[in-house]
This record gives structure tokens, C-alpha cells and sequence, in this order.
């Protein structure tokens, strides 16, 4: 089984695709109104493996200042603005998809901003950290960002969201916590790492993939009646990520060394799709259903982007120094 949830992570780029063409044949023959009942057991499904190889002791971590601060401007200040403006301009009068935009582009960090910075040899440290604040931070603010931006064109229950937040973000992340504890009290550090914490994250991959499954299957058949509605949502995805990328490299470029400017830009440009999923389903109703079309097209759209960065790596940032990825220490003046 676990072999199984392993191949499926390997060929994410292949399997979203998938889950979304069979979540449209699904909902396109039968009523899909019954999937709403499965959005919270694949959203803990989703989240709670994500949780066990959290360290959060990484944001005591110090000597990375600049870097994270950087990317917290980023994330909390200039991403979630050019969200709102992306959607006010491709989407206006369409709440739904303003609200998907936004939480595209609010929630920051998954999972995987750790694994793509080590295959792009990026400062693994940075990057784990940056995964803790955008997860926490993100899990915090977004209500107030979505009341802030949006709450004059569509009904944001800011409790409805904090709630849900909390079921989907806080009570995974405390019982993965202990999770993790249980394990390291068991069997010790050095067995978790090597054996028990990589069985975890693949598990995450099936809740995604069930996930995208219903968001397409309770879309399908206003998909069906306007199949060219399903291209008008591409363009705002790929200008969004298109110019995340750009902003981050170019920053990374120009203020940090390679490992560190790595790190950034994994840790801004990879959303958080599958909390930004589960509280548009959750929380928003049929509106969510709308919405989350979009925010599953963005995880082909997130993937295919950061496969073809790590290609690139070396072409943009340089290349990497032999030796494994390792913490960088910041030069005394930036570095272009």
C-alpha cells in the first residue's frame, strides 16, 4: 500500500490531471451532492500526514533573520494583494472564484516547499521554518484577510472560517505533534526519521487527489453545460504564479546566496492549495464549489511550475556547490 501512495507522490504532475478528468466523468453521470459528506474526512486526511514530520521546534531556529522576513512580506503583504487585484480584474462580479484567487494566494507553504527545495539544493533549515510561520501565520490571519478584501462582496462568516481553520489546521497539527512524540518516546529520533516519517506525507497525496476528485465532480455538470468556462479560470492562475516566480527569483537573485534565495522561492511560491481547498468547500457552500474548481486547477498549474524551477535552478540562481544542502550564511553584500 504504502509503495502504491509512494508512486502517486512521484507522479503528482500525472495523477491531478487524473483525479480532476475522472471527478468530471463522475459528477457528469450521477448526482455528486453525496461527496460533500467526504470533504472533511479527506481534508484531516490531507493535512494530518503533513502534520507528523513537522518540526515545529524550527521556529526557534535563529540566524536566517533577513531571509524570513523577506519571505513574510511576501506572503502577508504583496502575494495576497496581487490575489485580490488578479481576481477584481479577470473576475469581477464573480465573488466565488475572487474568493478562490485570494485564498490562492493567502495561504503560503505546503509540504513540499521542503522537499522541492531539496531537490533544487536549497537551505533545507530556511525552508522548514518557512513552512511552520506560513502555516501558522496563514492559519491565522486568513480570516481577517478575507473579511478585509472581500467581505463587500461576498459573506465571510469569520467564525465559520476560524473554526474551521481550527478543525483543519490546529487540531491536526497537535495530534501530529504528539504523533511525532509517541514515535520518538518508541522507537527514537534516529528510527523516525529513517522509517517512520517519510510512511506519512504519501497518505497526504491520496487526500489531495480525493479532494481535487470532488471539487471537479460537484462542478461537472455546470462544466458540462459550459466547457469553455473551465479555460477563463488558466489565465489569472498562470499570470499569479508566473509573477510569483518572477519576483521571488529576482529577489532571491539580488539579496541572498543561492541556497537562501532557493529557499525563498519555494517558500512563496508553493501555496498551501489543500487548506485554501478545505475552507472553500467547508465553509462557503455551493459558492466553495466554484471556488474550489479553480484552487484544484492551480495544483496542476503549482506542480508543473515547480518541476520545471528545479530544472531551471542552476540557470537562474547559479550552480550549487557540491556536497548536500545545507544551511547558508548570508554574504557580507547581496549577491546578484
Amino acid at each position: 500500500m504504502h509503495a502504491g501512495l509512494a508512486l502517486l507522490q512521484k507522479h503528482l504532475v500525472r495523477a491531478i490531471p487524473v483525479a480532476l478528468l475522472l471527478g468530471l466523468a463522475f459528477g457528469s453521470l450521477v448526482d455528486a451532492g453525496f461527496l460533500r459528506a467526504a470533504i472533511l474526512p479527506l481534508t484531516l486526511l490531507m493535512v494530518y500526514p503533513m502534520m507528523v514530520p513537522l518540526k515545529l521546534g524550527a521556529l526557534a531556529r535563529r540566524g536566517d533573520g533577513r531571509l524570513q522576513g523577506v519571505a513574510l512580506a511576501l506572503n502577508f503583504g504583496l502575494l495576497p494583494l496581487l490575489g485580490w487585484g488578479l481576481g477584481q480584474r479577470f473576475f469581477a462580479g464573480q465573488p466565488a472564484l475572487q474568493l478562490a484567487l485570494l485564498l490562492t494566494a493567502l495561504l503560503p507553504t505546503s509540504g513540499m516547499t521542503i522537499s522541492w527545495t531539496g531537490m533544487a539544493r536549497g537551505n533545507l533549515p530556511a525552508a522548514v521554518k518557512m513552512t511552520v510561520l506560513g502555516l501558522v501565520l496563514g492559519s491565522l490571519l486568513a480570516p481577517l484577510y478575507l473579511k478585509a478584501l472581500l467581505g463587500t462582496v461576498i459573506e465571510v462568516p469569520v467564525a465559520g472560517v476560524a473554526l474551521q481553520i481550527a478543525l483543519i489546521v490546529f487540531l491536526p497539527m497537535a495530534l501530529g505533534w504528539a504523533t511525532q512524540r509517541w514515535l520518538v518516546a518508541r522507537h527514537g529520533a534516529e528510527a523516525f526519521e529513517a522509517q517512520w516519517k517519510p510512511r506519512f506525507p504519501p497518505w497526504s497525496t491520496l487526500g489531495v487527489l480525493g479532494m481535487v476528485f470532488v471539487s471537479m465532480a460537484l462542478k461537472a455538470p455546470d462544466i458540462v453545460r459550459a466547457p469553455g468556462s473551465l479555460l477563463t479560470l488558466l489565465p489569472p492562475l498562470l499570470l499569479l504564479y508566473a509573477l510569483n516566480f518572477a519576483i521571488a527569483a529576482a529577489l532571491g537573485r539580488w539579496l541572498f546566496v543561492r541556497a537562501d534565495a532557493v529557499a525563498l522561492l519555494y517558500g512563496t511560491v508553493m501555496r498551501n492549495l489543500s487548506i485554501a481547498l478545505a475552507i472553500a468547500l467547508g465553509v462557503f457552500g455551493a459558492q466553495g464549489a466554484e471556488a474550489g474548481l479553480l484552487i484544484a486547477l492551480a495544483y496542476v498549474v503549482q506542480v508543473q511550475g515547480a518541476a520545471w524551477s528545479v530544472r531551471l535552478a542552476d540557470r537562474v540562481f547559479g550552480p550549487a556547490p557540491p556536497g548536500p544542502a545545507r544551511a547558508a550564511t548570508p554574504p557580507a553584500a547581496p549577491a546578484r
